[in-house]
């Protein structure tokens, strides 16, 4: 038995998710299907490559993560299985999967038919090759069945923030429910700053100190559960307080 994941931007209001999971209990009734978020916001590949790399390590090693945010569907994008650190990824090869790659992952495209729902849409991948795919790894079908080694898979530009002397250079990369922007600055790449005068600028705003928790203060500044950097406000909503939007600038310099 393995565990299948699956993290979509297809949300709940039509059939999708429920298809793909069909798909999958007719291929393998055994595998233990785990719904992370089918609420990524449409189309977009970099919240959901920040999702993928926060929740993977929560899952046991021969665990299968299926992900499809898959703006270009239909088109000469190739469907991969990417083999990093103990589990399987399957989703497009357009860069959703550039935080779990790791030093030395294996990349396959998954070219056999075999493995396919027939015939394959041009607009469901996630049904007819995805899913398929996913329960067949589950079954112990081993990667370089569905077809050849990918030597150059895509990654995505500008995930990671720009380091300059004594100044950090990020962005707010997603929003959660609560209006939490979350940013791509890890509690790791703070440290250094931690034992001098800082300061934290976004969106006109300055912090001078991180909080523990959202209560602490009206407009917090933290380090969350995922481990990165991110703003929320008490009882609020973050987004709405500060108008802030996707791809706002977040500096941490000394001072």
């Amino acid at each position: 038995m393995k565990i299948i994941t699956l993290l979509t931007d297809f949300g709940l209001k039509d059939a999708y998710v429920g298809i793909m999971k069909g798909v999958i209990a007719s291929i393998n009734p055994d595998a233990t299907v785990i719904d992370i978020t089918h609420e990524i916001e449409s189309q977009d590949i970099t919240e959901a490559a920040f999702m993928i790399g926060d929740y993977f390590r929560w899952f046991e090693e021969g665990s299968i993560h299926a992900a499809i945010v898959d703006p270009t569907v239909g088109s000469a994008r190739r469907p991969i299985i990417l083999v990093s650190e103990g589990r399987y990824f399957v989703g497009p090869d357009n860069g959703i999967f550039t935080l779990v790659m790791g030093e030395a992952p294996e990349v396959y495209v998954v070219e056999n038919q075999a493995f396919m729902h027939l015939p394959v849409s041009a607009t469901f991948h996630g049904r007819d090759i995805f899913s398929p795919a996913a329960a067949h790894l589950s079954r112990g079908i081993m990667p370089r069945e569905f077809g050849p080694a990918l030597h150059d898979p895509v990654t995505l530009p500008g995930l990671l923030p720009e380091m300059e002397e004594n100044l950090i250079r990020g962005k707010i990369v997603r929003f959660d429910r609560f209006g939490n922007g979350i940013t791509n600055i890890s509690g790791e790449r703070i440290k250094p700053f931690l034992a001098a005068p800082f300061v934290i600028e976004t969106g006109g705003m300055e912090f001078h100190a991180l909080s523990r928790s959202y209560y602490e203060q009206e407009v917090t500044c933290l380090i969350g559960s995922s481990g990165y950097l991110e703003f929320g406000v008490f009882k609020g909503s973050f987004q709405a307080f500060a108008a802030a939007v996707k791809g706002q600038e977040v500096r941490i310099r000394a001072t």
